[in-house]
């Protein structure tokens, strides 16, 4: 992550100018902001900000599919700097903008930045596979997997200039990993905020089936170590899915975790296995939940006909951030997000349900997970669209959250893992 920031930073100078492309949509010599990011994408797949002639834009599409590459040989090899953007959020030259980010405790909106950065990391995807023969890009380029954000500090100022800067640092077969970082001027420099890595993938017009992206070729040395961690991120992934509590049994030292916190909850009184005592200073998991729903409606649709992901971000965010609040006693900072999984698109009109769980506790942090998904009234079933995992730390101390079944153990478990991923870091 280190040697991505300076390979950022280094290349500034003699990328800025491309800034959003060189295509006329910004102007030569001054760095887009979100507003351009947006307008920019919608020109990429020919997408309206008019709900209907946005639905008729997406059917024309499909005539698309003949453009697709039928193979990854096909595509030329593109290099880091193809796919550098530089984008500005102007919070404090524009004030006008500042009151879409600002919250009643006069702080930045962290859900808005989710939204930025997700529009941010899918045209960093079109850059690296932009093709300058093409009118609209036969791709449809979504957000996979959020694989982490890591906070560098907790402070983001409401009245000071932001700025994203970010890259292609891995590619699959049709897969993109893109790191973006979040620097705010303050002081007379841009110090670092965060630092996030995004998955995404491409499909074909339609968004059915999977589609070939451009390779990545590193350019030098410092280029080769980013793309080793980009192979080293995918590992881990693939190490956690197949380790997933959902699919194989706790560890020893798990197992006895688990075993120990049925053993402080037993009522000493009893020799009984069903009469549970809680703990002092220490809460039942089943009372540390905060549930809540959005009618999903065509506003916060994205390019493609679909619920955008940057506002079930927001939205997941925004009910964890309660949640941890409302656990903790006091307004808790956000250290890390990590592990997002987008399973499933949400349609505009579906009804979206999210749940938020404490699943995990350590002195002053909490570990928050919410779930998040669609229930149709008409067939009364239920579908989990993602899973988010938030890592907040409180200025005091928190009560010790305690599983009472064993779902809600692996739970804790589960929990637990992503605090430790997130401390290791």
């Amino acid at each position: 992550m280190f040697s991505s920031r300076l390979l950022l930073l280094r290349s500034t100078a003699s990328l800025a100018s491309r800034s959003l492309c060189t295509d006329g949509v910004t102007g030569r010599g001054r760095a887009p902001d979100m507003i351009e990011v947006r307008n920019r994408l919608r020109d990429i797949v020919g997408a309206s900000t008019n709900w209907s002639d946005h639905k008729q834009a997406m059917a024309e599409r499909v005539s698309l599919s003949s453009m697709l590459a039928k193979s990854q040989q096909e595509l030329p090899a593109r290099s880091m700097k193809d796919s550098y953007l530089e984008v500005h959020l102007p919070l404090g030259s524009e004030p006008q903008l500042r009151e879409k980010y600002l919250t009643f405790h006069n702080t930045v909106r962290f859900g808005r930045i989710l939204e930025d950065l997700d529009s941010l990391g899918v045209l960093i995807s079109y850059s690296h596979t932009y093709n300058p023969v093409l009118k609209r890009s036969p791709l449809s380029i979504v957000t996979a997997l959020v694989d982490k954000i890591d906070m560098r500090q907790h402070v983001v100022y409401p009245d000071c200039d932001i700025k994203f800067t970010g890259h292609v640092t891995w590619v699959g077969r049709t897969s993109i990993e893109a790191t973006m970082h979040m620097l705010q001027y303050r002081d007379g420099v841009y110090a670092p905020v965060l630092d996030a890595t995004f998955v995404m993938v491409a499909r074909d017009p339609e968004n059915k089936r999977a589609a070939f992206v451009n390779p990545l070729k590193p350019d030098g040395a410092e280029e080769e170590t980013i793309y080793q961690q980009g192979e080293a991120n995918k590992s881990r992934r693939v190490e956690l899915s197949t380790a997933s509590l959902l699919k194989v049994a706790p560890a020893h030292e798990e197992r006895e975790i688990v075993h120990s916190l049925f053993l402080n909850t037993l009522d000493t009184k009893t020799v009984s296995f069903r009469s549970r005592v809680l703990p002092p200073n220490s809460v039942w998991m089943e009372d540390a939940k905060l549930k809540g729903l959005e009618i999903c409606h065509p506003q916060e649709r994205n390019i493609f006909n679909r619920i955008f992901g940057g506002f079930l971000m927001r939205k997941a965010y925004e009910l964890g951030w309660a949640n941890a609040c409302s656990f903790g006693g006091c307004r808790p900072n956000l250290v890390a997000v990590d592990d997002i999984l987008f399973q499933r698109p949400v349609e505009i009109g579906s009804l979206l349900l999210l749940s938020s769980q404490v699943c995990y506790t350590q002195e002053n942090y909490i570990q928050v997970r919410v779930h998040s998904e669609v229930f149709d009234p008409l067939t009364r079933q239920h579908n989990t669209t993602n899973v988010f995992h938030f890592t907040f730390k409180s200025d005091r101390d928190v009560p010790n959250i305690t599983p009472r079944t064993y779902g809600e153990s692996m739970l804790y478990l589960d929990g637990k893992r992503h605090f430790n991923q997130t401390v290791e870091k």
